[in-house]
């Protein structure tokens, strides 16, 4: 018998043995089904627009089953009208509205093929699985269509009322509407986000507000991620990183009208302190037009100026502070000639781009000026009292990980830090040394601590510093380059200084033995389990593929952000993982005046259906089914009493 204490609290939940055993059929029923569909998508940087579109659409998955469902029936161009409606059924009905199209008989064909469409999607759930996703208002007549019997007569004359009815009480419109999200919600059962939500595109805040309303998330936090993370536990380097990113990419909508944060004073600091500084080497990348907050280029320039300089100042005193960083060669304010105009950097001397530093002190760089210590008090103070900022946040944290095993698959955005001889690398941290999973468990505890620990603790500060660390730091996990040459590409015409070296893993991991190592190091069964990828894009045009290593590693940063698309050639993919195969969505840059459905490829077929009893669901359940035998022997045995009314 387990623990006793456990099942007396089990007991309130089913108090008779009737419902015990009612509840074990039901489980058991739910291990037979086939398992939901997974979808992974990866670096969605802020491009609100393509991931929406994704998400509605279910990167195309939609789309294949109108074709199935009604290929040999309707057009292809009412297959796309049908598709279309489903992603953006109040877009849809005010055009039909307004051309005149939304009749009774567009309304009544409509609701059948969009309950047929229901069918299908909906029919690896269970009944009241697919019920709880109902809007109550519908929920009743939504169940009835779903479950009409055709071979009774009768049934087909209710079946033709309640559309009748819904038809003469003019809610045909909002009925439409609703069928259309619950096939979108069907379609998708897990949705894991393989890092880098944040930067370079418009509206990251956009995607953070679906992201909340989704059923069933998870996040393996990304490099980008952290950064604002970082800012949100008040760590000023991190603060700055994320404006000088988001300035840098034209991206005033995110800061201002997303979360609220208060950029007049930066630029009335950058257009007095840099009036007479075109800054040239801080234009703006253009790559999205604010709709709320145009600021004027020059401008922008100048704010991206202030804003690097201090970050430079704050990432070297972060240094100091952390000499078990081994970052000291990063402290490139301190290694420049002021009066040459150059700086070194490894043991070679550089002429500099730019030399014109009103804020910087050559005999004491790193210290800021009393105007830029005010000026990031004020910014501190915005970015801590954005309430939607921290409530984002906090999704982020409650929702994320550095990683995650799910299904047999391993899931993180950057990599495992490994040496040259295929070992895994260490970090010492306060004089211990982590690698493989132990580093990122130890990671996971310090990104928690660094927000929520009391602002009154000791340890909060070095948590702080460590967010800042993660970002661009040579053994982070989440960045996974030997350095981040942000000031080289600033002030130094030298390409060879720019060249950041990927770590080891990257090559190491496209073999077969090295994936398995990994997989075995996080407790993975070789056989059968897959790496699922993010952070390094996949250049499809220069022949590169998301698949490597014989199909166990899966790399799906494809290039969702516009700045990556020149590169890649394409626009990201999705990992589809449904009962039968994976499958890849190769997505198009976006258009929103033109049809978008990614191209999908099966890529792994399964060797029989994937049953929920096969999948980690499954073996929760399996437990619950155990723990619902003991409780109903205990009531046989009368070690507990039933409860019955």
């Amino acid at each position: 018998m387990r623990d006793l204490d456990y099942l007396r609290l089990l007991s309130k939940e089913y108090p008779t043995v009737r419902l015990a055993c009612s509840e074990i059929i039901n489980l058991r029923a739910i291990m037979g089904l086939p398992k939901g569909t997974e979808y992974f998508f990866s670096d969605l940087h802020g491009e609100h627009e393509a991931f929406v579109h994704l998400l509605k659409s279910s990167s195309g998955i939609i789309r294949e089953k109108i074709k199935e469902t009604f290929g040999y029936i309707i057009p292809e161009e009412e297959q796309v009208e049908l598709a279309n409606l489903i992603y953006y059924p109040d877009r849809m009905i005010n055009k039909m509205t307004a051309g005149g199209k939304n009749t009774d008989d567009w309304q009544k064909v409509t609701i059948y093929r969009l309950v047929q469409l229901c069918k299908v999607v909906s029919s690896k759930y269970t009944r009241s699985k697919v019920r709880k996703k109902m809007p109550p208002e519908f929920a009743y007549a939504i169940d009835e269509l779903l479950n009409v019997d055709y071979n009774d007569e009768n049934k087909k004359i209710y079946y033709s009322e309640i559309i009748r009815t819904i038809l003469d009480v003019q809610i045909a419109d909002k009925f439409i509407i609703a069928l259309s999200h619950l096939i979108q919600n069907l379609t998708i059962d897990n949705l894991h986000i393989i890092g880098d939500i944040f930067d370079r595109g418009p509206r990251a805040d956009i995607i953070m507000n679906e992201l909340m309303q989704f059923h069933d998330v998870d996040i393996q936090w990304g490099n980008h991620d952290i950064s604002w993370m970082g800012a949100a536990t008040g760590n000023l380097a991190s603060i700055c990183v994320v404006l000088r990113i988001a300035i840098s990419y034209n991206s005033f909508d995110v800061l201002e009208d997303g979360y609220g944060i208060n950029l007049r004073p930066l630029s009335m600091f950058a257009a007095n302190v840099y009036r007479d500084d075109p800054c040239e080497r801080f234009q703006p990348k253009i790559l999205d037009e604010n709709i709320y907050d145009a600021v004027d280029p020059g401008l922008a320039a100048r704010m991206h100026k202030a804003i690097a300089i201090m970050q430079f100042k704050l990432e070297g005193q972060i240094i100091r502070r952390h000499p078990d960083y081994q970052m000291e060669d990063r402290i490139l304010l301190e290694r420049i000639n002021y009066e040459k105009g150059t700086v070194t950097i490894g043991d070679k001397e550089y002429p500099m781009l730019d030399m014109n530093f009103p804020t910087v002190d050559p005999k004491d760089p790193l210290r800021l000026s009393p105007e830029e210590e005010e000026l990031l008090y004020t910014l501190a103070l915005s970015f801590r009292h954005s309430e939607l900022l921290h409530r984002h946040i906090k999704f982020v944290y409650s929702h994320g990980s550095m990683y995650k095993c799910y299904n047999s698959n391993l899931l993180y955005h950057g990599c495992i830090p490994m040496k040259k001889d295929g070992e895994f690398d260490e970090m010492i941290i306060d004089g211990v040394s982590y690698s493989g999973k132990a580093l990122l468990d130890l990671i996971d505890q310090r990104v928690k601590k660094a927000y929520f620990l009391s602002e009154f603790d000791p340890e909060k500060e070095k948590c702080r510093d460590f967010m800042w660390y993660l970002w661009c730091g040579a053994k982070s996990p989440v960045f996974g380059k030997d350095r981040m040459a942000t000031f080289e590409n600033y002030f130094v015409e030298d390409k060879a200084t720019h060249k950041e070296n990927y770590n080891p893993y990257y090559k190491l991991s496209q073999q077969v033995e090295y994936c398995d190592k990994i997989l075995r190091e996080f407790g993975l069964p070789v056989k059968g389990s897959h790496i699922i990828n993010g952070h390094v894009p996949v250049k499809l045009k220069e022949g590169e593929t998301p698949v490597k290593a014989g199909g166990k590693l899966y790399v799906i940063d494809g290039g969702l952000s516009k700045a990556y698309q020149s590169k890649t050639g394409i626009a990201g993919y999705t990992l589809i993982y449904n009962s039968h195969h994976l499958a890849l969505a190769e997505h198009k840059p976006f258009d929103p005046n033109r049809e978008n459905t990614p191209k999908v490829s099966i890529v792994e077929k399964m060797k029989r259906r994937v049953m929920v009893a096969d999948t980690d669901k499954g073996a929760e359940l399996a437990l619950q089914i155990e723990d619902l035998k003991e409780l109903v022997s205990a009531y046989r045995e009368g070690v507990l009493k039933e409860r019955i009314r």
